[in-house]
């Protein structure tokens, strides 16, 4: 990274396409209106946050439906498995003419043949620039073995080859390991420079998430 693009500001297509290098799975959020529609829209904005409390979020551009139906609300992150493709264009904005497969007999819509399922209860909210980000408590989960479709660069992808195995002897997730928390050091490498942590509230939004690349569109079940 180059000083003069440090203080000569952040271009939106090029930070765009660095978000997208970053390989993520791909979400459908899943909730009901306050009289009772279900809703859902394609997110790939989805992180794990905390095992104790359990605590998942997704972050939802401030423009769309889903954002103000999530305000208080259940919900769900359905993790959607390489055979739904076609759900995350449904919910994305490329309606099909076949409706997804669904359930409604529980707290919240959830859709079938998904990878995992996570149901919420609202957390909290905050405040995230041009989007919001969503926390929500975990409550209720259903795991398969079933392939995660993943999004890589702007296109849908499926898993690769195992690369080296595992960097440890601990299971994947194991708090002794430091794999979820995160590293327990941080290294300082340089001196900020002027203006790099502070560059402004961007006009529109910068993202590559799939939630934004299909023009921040969310539809109904």
């Amino acid at each position: 990274m180059t000083q003069g693009t440090v203080r000569g500001g952040v271009d939106n297509l090029d930070l765009r396409h660095a978000f997208g290098r970053f390989a993520t799975g791909v979400t459908v959020v899943t909730t009901r209106t306050a009289d009772g529609v279900p809703h859902g829209a394609t997110v790939n904005a989805f992180t794990a946050v905390s095992l104790d409390p359990p605590l998942a979020q997704v972050t939802l551009t401030r423009t769309s439906r889903a954002a103000r139906y999530l305000e208080g609300a259940p919900f769900a992150i359905n993790i959607l498995s390489l055979e739904q493709m076609d759900v995350a264009l449904h919910f994305g904005g490329k309606v099909l003419d076949d409706e997804p497969e669904w359930a409604l007999a529980g707290n919240v819509p959830v859709l079938l043949k998904n990878a995992a399922t996570l149901e919420c209860r609202p957390w909290n909210i905050y405040d995230g620039g041009d989007h919001i980000i969503v926390v929500g408590e975990v409550i209720a989960m259903d795991i398969t073995d079933r392939q995660p479709l993943l999004f890589f660069d702007g296109k849908f992808r499926e898993m690769g080859r195992l690369v080296g195995g595992a960097p440890w002897g601990h299971p994947a997730d194991a708090p002794e390991s430091g794999w979820f928390a995160g590293s327990s050091t941080f290294k300082r490498m340089h001196s900020p420079q002027p203006g790099f942590l502070a560059p402004g509230r961007p006009d529109a939004c910068r993202c590559s998430s799939i939630h934004c690349r299909m023009a921040a569109t969310d539809k109904s079940l």
